[in-house]
């Protein structure tokens, strides 16, 4: 009998070692998100998707980054990132000439880098997840030719140097082309405070005749609000304003007539099938992590993942209210 008992111990034990092996993930297994501009809601939405692949994978996730727009404090957070050895790092780009170097260290190191929102296409990432943004660019522009109906003068705001507002801004000037009659008076860097969009507004909106600004585009989610606020207070009607991103104060401006439209992107989409990806290439190396995949017809990976855009107009905005609600449980 007590051989027979030793003998059910150490088959327990070994089923137990064997379902235990079996398991694919440990709360061991760390990823990074790595971000600057943390503090804006659209860092939040991403964060929560990534969070919450995480909590389904039963993975430990980290997001790290400044709170505003520094490049250089986002290399300290990546570079203390890579010290930890994750399983992978999910980061966005915000100046490509301060952070590819380290991206390919990462790499180097056999760390898998995925870029996310921003990328940097000239280093040895992976793949980029995010939005098309020169086409971004061009939806704006559509956008801004048909309610200024050809012709008027338009201001940007934007954050320079950033790899994706680049690109939407690209887009942007490609999509007036055809347009002459639509002119890019200025394109003001905000650099890491909105509230030069809040100046900048406030100081042209009275402009009229030839120097009037009649519609104000904004490449990137934070300043949205800040020409609405210009707007608001100096009782400005007749004037388009086009965001970017779904904040729910830009939502709000969207439903209360201070802003046109704007031009959302999928954050929280962004961050979910970005730590998706490095888990499976955690699990799931390539033979030689340290290669240019992007010449490599036989890729196992994507060159870029589009998570696609949408334009949100007064016809639609109710839905992306109602999903940002639910969004918020």
């Amino acid at each position: 009998m007590k051989a027979w008992k030793q003998a059910g111990i150490a088959l327990l034990a070994l089923a137990v070692g064997l379902i235990s092996g079996c398991e694919r993930h440990s709360n061991k297994e760390v990823f990074y998100l790595v971000t600057a501009n943390s503090a804006l809601p659209y860092w939040q939405t991403a964060a929560s998707g990534f969070n919450h692949a995480a909590a389904d994978y039963k993975v430990t996730a980290k997001v790290v980054g400044p709170e505003g727009y520094d490049a250089q404090a986002e290399l300290a957070e990546l570079n203390k990132a890579i010290a930890a050895k994750p399983a992978g790092i999910l980061i966005s780009v915000a100046d490509a000439t301060v952070l590819q170097s380290q991206i390919d260290a990462a790499i180097g190191q056999g760390i898998p880098v995925i870029t996310v929102d921003s990328d940097a296409a000239g280093s040895r990432r992976l793949y980029f997840i995010g939005t098309n943004n020169q086409q971004a660019g061009t939806l704006g522009a559509k956008r801004l030719i048909d309610k200024m109906h050809g012709k008027g003068n338009v201001l940007v705001f934007t954050i320079a140097g950033q790899p994706n507002t680049e690109d939407r801004l690209r887009g942007l000037k490609d999509g007036l082309a055809s347009h002459p009659d639509i002119k890019i008076v200025d394109v003001i860097d905000i650099k890491n405070d909105p509230r030069t969009a809040f100046d900048k507004a406030q100081e042209v909106l009275p402009e009229t005749g030839a120097k009037k600004i009649d519609a104000f585009i904004c490449l990137e989610s934070a300043s949205g609000k800040m020409v609405s606020d210009a707007i608001k207070r100096t009782n400005t009607s007749d004037r388009v304003l086009v965001a970017f991103d779904v904040n729910q104060d830009t939502l709000d401006g969207i439903k209360g007539g201070t802003i046109d439209s704007t031009i959302a992107q999928k954050p929280y989409t962004m961050g979910l099938v970005g730590l998706k990806a490095l888990d499976e290439i955690f699990h799931n190396p390539p033979k030689q992590l340290n290669r240019d995949f992007s010449v490599d017809s036989f890729s196992p990976y994507p060159l870029f993942v589009d998570t696609g855009t949408s334009l949100v107009d007064k016809n639609n905005v109710d839905l992306y209210l109602a999903s940002a609600a639910e969004g918020s449980k």
